[in-house]
């Protein structure tokens, strides 16, 4: 039996008690996380949510720049406030750089993927500032927004916030979600 089969098994189990068909579509807690596609964390567990509460986005080493469709129609259409950016240690994101990548693909596949940035990082915590410095600079996201980033430990299941003072430092004006303007 493949892996896929053994889904639609558990799914089958799943839909027999299932009695959340009635969640409104914008999340309860007006919450989206930007997270890895790691399979080591399950978001729900890690951060103590229950469906209908956030939106989960998930891509290779949690990216903001990579999330940002997803994250303007969960602000503009479903109402969320706020986003938490979460990456986690051993991240594969941090094993490789475009480089390596690029010849893998054009070697094993004889594929050229140059034109693609699969954004790597070497600096675990430096990735989370990057990714809040840009989230607050983007005209796309509402200065009124709050945007804070975390990295999970893997080993010990820990949320640890990562300080983003440095955002001035990155070009991006420091903004206080309390102060609206008009």
């Amino acid at each position: 039996m493949s892996v896929m089969d053994e889904l639609l098994r558990a799914n089958i189990e799943y839909a027999k008690t299932f009695d959340l068909g009635d969640l409104p579509t914008p999340p309860a807690r007006r919450l989206a996380i930007v997270t890895c596609m790691d399979s080591r964390i399950l978001p729900s567990r890690a951060f103590g949510l229950r469906e209908g509460e956030a939106h989960i986005i998930r891509n290779a080493g949690g990216r903001a720049r990579e999330a940002l469709r997803s994250l303007i129609i969960s602000q503009r259409l479903l109402g969320t406030r706020e986003i938490a950016v979460i990456h986690h240690t051993e991240c594969g994101s941090l094993m490789f750089t475009n480089a390596d990548l690029h010849a893998r693909l054009k070697e094993e596949l004889g594929v050229d993927a140059s034109n693609i940035d699969f954004l790597p990082f070497r600096n675990l915590e430096e990735s989370v500032r990057e990714d809040v410095a840009f989230l607050l600079s983007s005209p796309l996201i509402p200065e009124d927004v709050i945007v804070r980033g975390f990295v999970y430990d893997v080993r010990s299941g820990l949320l640890n916030e990562v300080v983003c003072e440095s955002e001035e430092f990155l070009g991006v004006p420091k903004r206080d979600p309390w102060l609206q303007s008009g």
